[in-house]
């Protein structure tokens, strides 16, 4: 029996999320019906991480363990037929049987792409969040920097059942680029909590119109509150965008 580690990259426009659920259509849903067609047995999927309902991934990792003797190079292609269009298998790896696609996992980068223009962009419909006030990507740039280090981000998590005991993350990357009109954020942690990302987004947005200073970023993140922070962004803007694992080169 193999271990596999499979990338993916999908538009989840059309999907409530990778995570099964009744009643609605998720990435990983039919991801396992491609996976069943053929292998021609079932099993049991590790996926990195959630996704929420219309968030995209330029890379998402699986893994599961089979007896197939489908080669490496080959089952990607093979997958690939029994997929839609808007889900692609990009790579396929065989790994320690120890191997975990989320618990193995080290950290995650996510980005967040904001159209900003007056005029919508319809070929970045669900693709791109459309904010049309101007952005100042250096004052941006330096309130990404008060979030850097270790800390806790219970103020940019929205509460529910899942979340961790644990609320500390550490953020090792995070910054704002803009070319021409597309202003796309990036942000490269150890792990995020529910919703983080796009929280942090909306606090930058806040931040850009004043809202929020600056120099108060560090007392919301210590007040612990969510109150104190920005709205959680719309969904359409989020990548999830590259998963690292220790001793794993996907390049």
């Amino acid at each position: 029996m193999r271990n596999l580690l499979l990338t993916l990259s999908y538009n989840g426009k059309n999907y409530h999320g990778w995570q099964v659920q009744k009643n609605a259509r998720t990435v990983q849903q039919v991801f396992q019906e491609a996976l069943f067609r053929t292998l021609s047995e079932q099993v049991d999927i590790k996926g990195c991480s959630r996704t929420d309902s219309g968030v995209h991934a330029n890379m998402y990792c699986v893994s599961f363990k089979t007896n197939s003797s489908i080669p490496e190079k080959k089952l990607p292609l093979a997958l690939n037929k029994f997929l839609p269009d808007d889900i692609c298998v990009t790579s396929c790896k065989t790994v320690e049987n120890d191997f975990h696609a989320r618990y193995s996992c080290i950290g995650k980068e996510y980005i967040y792409k904001i159209w900003n223009s007056p005029f919508r962009n319809p070929f970045l419909d669900g693709f791109a969040f459309h904010y049309w006030y101007p952005l100042d990507v250096d004052k941006l740039n330096e309130a990404c920097r008060e979030f850097l280090g270790i800390h806790d981000f219970s103020a940019f998590c929205t509460k529910d059942a899942r979340n961790p005991k644990n609320m500390t993350r550490t953020i090792k990357n995070f910054n704002v680029q803009k070319e021409n009109e597309l202003v796309t954020v990036t942000v490269e942690a150890d792990g995020f909590l529910y919703n983080m990302v796009r929280i942090l987004v909306g606090t930058l947005l806040h931040v850009s119109m004043g809202r929020i200073k600056v120099c108060n970023i560090k007392d919301i993140i210590n007040s612990k509150d969510r109150l104190r922070a920005g709205p959680t962004a719309v969904s359409c803007g989020l990548y999830l965008n590259r998963v690292f694992y220790p001793g794993i080169d996907f390049s």
